[in-house]
């Protein structure tokens, strides 16, 4: 028994949802967004509510009830509200810029790193060392903030790297040199 998809989702006011047949269609303030109905599931659109409930009592559509209640709430926040992920720059001469559709990165390697920006995804670049990624669709959002990260992961002795705003990383002692004695 899920406990997300027992309960039914009250679509909000600025959010218009439509079934087309297997799909799904949110439209809403920040864009539109469509998902796929997954498998044993049955989806029913009344009375400003979405009505989840299996069709068939197993294992497999139960783990898909709750999916699917989870895809429809992020669904309607991110067409009304949209997502945001904050990466932050650190290390000497470490930058970031916007040249039209691409994101250039200078992260200490011989060459600047070019990242095409996917067209549903929208980027700012503040202070050189800010990178904020926006968009309706949360999995994207997470998938372009996670490929910006794995241009350079920050490294556990200086915290040199790409890293998420909130991210904590864990710092390791650098090297001691023995025999060293403090005047």
């Amino acid at each position: 028994m899920s406990k997300l998809g027992i309960k039914p989702i009250i679509i909000n006011k600025d959010v218009t949802v439509k079934q087309n047949g297997n799909f799904l269609s949110f439209e809403g303030k920040k864009g539109k967004m469509e998902i796929k109905i997954i498998p044993y599931i049955k989806v029913d659109l009344a009375d400003n509510q979405i009505k989840i409930s299996p069709t068939v009592s197993t294992k497999q559509s139960a783990a898909n009830w709750g999916t699917m209640a989870s895809l429809i709430m992020n669904a309607m926040k991110g067409v009304s509200e949209g997502f945001s992920k904050t990466l932050i720059i650190e290390g000497v001469g470490y930058r970031a810029a916007l040249e039209g559709n691409r994101l250039v990165l200078n992260l200490g390697f011989s060459h600047p790193v070019n990242y095409e920006i996917p067209s549903d995804i929208k980027i700012e670049v503040e202070k050189n060392t800010i990178i904020r990624v926006f968009g309706v669709d949360k999995e994207k959002v997470g998938k372009v903030a996670s490929d910006i990260r794995n241009f350079k992961k920050p490294e556990p002795y200086k915290g040199k790297g790409i890293h998420y705003d909130n991210e904590v990383i864990r710092r390791k002692v650098g090297k001691k040199v023995a025999g060293a004695t403090a005047s």
